[in-house]
């Protein structure tokens, strides 16, 4: 029987799986999502040739326990998170990957635990407070989440298509909790300014964001404060294109990973 590994803090217990040898990188997904997405879209096999990967479902996604109050949703919390999967692991530093979400939590670990990473990768996200057009759609997103899971499911098999496989629907219907996602959305921190951090990013780091995505100008801003930053704009992607088409960030990041391994 497979052993699912769990890390543990303050009584959540946060899912993880590790794969590959090497340096550490930690790979964190987006909104709705869980560590197979990073599997299924093609991250794993190439990157676990050189890296130990650490996949961790966020809370409130995959197999980690998702409380249903907004204040279990704060940044410091998250962040701890992933500290205590660290220290199960005993890594005192890891390289960072971050998408959406994932990338959000990067400018928390900036604030709260600087200290446990060597290098970021932080895909379509920024750390300003929404827009006008991002406080649209997470109202909206919000609601759709109220609505239950079905509704959620019956909107992701629109927006995908043939991509909503069987397995994918399964598993959807196995671990989406909507009421933990609201808890999520709605936490205080999730549309707070983390907007001071930016300047105390000084290791280096890959920032990239499709061109169709909504956020693009916020993620390029960001990148073009940041001190040691390289900025990569995909064309034609938007924001969800930018995640799922590996083949074409990948090349992007193995470079970039390779020269911050050798310094």
């Amino acid at each position: 029987m497979k052993i699912v590994p769990y890390a543990n803090n303050q009584d959540v217990q946060i899912h993880y799986e590790v794969e590959g040898n090497g340096p550490s990188l930690v790979l964190l997904h987006g909104l709705n999502g869980n560590l197979e997405r990073f599997r299924i879209y093609g991250y794993v096999e190439p990157l676990k040739e050189k890296y130990q990967l650490i996949l961790i479902d966020v809370r409130g996604h995959g197999t980690s326990d998702k409380p249903h109050e907004p204040e279990a949703y704060k940044m410091k919390t998250l962040v701890a998170d992933i500290v205590a999967v660290l220290d199960q692991l005993k890594v005192g530093k890891a390289h960072f990957l971050g998408y959406s979400i994932g990338g959000g939590i990067c400018f928390g670990f900036a604030k709260y635990a600087s200290e446990r990473f060597c290098s970021m990768i932080i895909g379509g996200a920024h750390p300003y407070k929404p827009t006008a057009d991002d406080q649209a759609w997470l109202d909206s997103y919000i609601q759709l989440l109220k609505e239950g899971k079905d509704a959620v499911i019956a909107d992701t098999e629109k927006k995908l298509g043939p991509e909503m496989t069987p397995k994918y629907r399964a598993q959807l219907m196995a671990w989406l909790d909507t009421e933990a996602l609201v808890a999520l959305l709605m936490s205080e921190d999730y549309t707070s300014s983390f907007e001071e951090v930016v300047p105390t990013l000084k290791v280096p780091c890959l920032v990239y964001a499709g061109e169709k995505d909504a956020s693009y100008s916020s993620v390029r801003k960001c990148a073009e404060s940041m001190p040691n930053t390289t900025f990569v704009s995909l064309p034609n992607l938007d924001h969800r294109g930018a995640f799922v088409q590996s083949s074409i960030i990948l090349p992007h990041v193995l470079k970039f990973l390779e020269k911050v391994s050798r310094t």
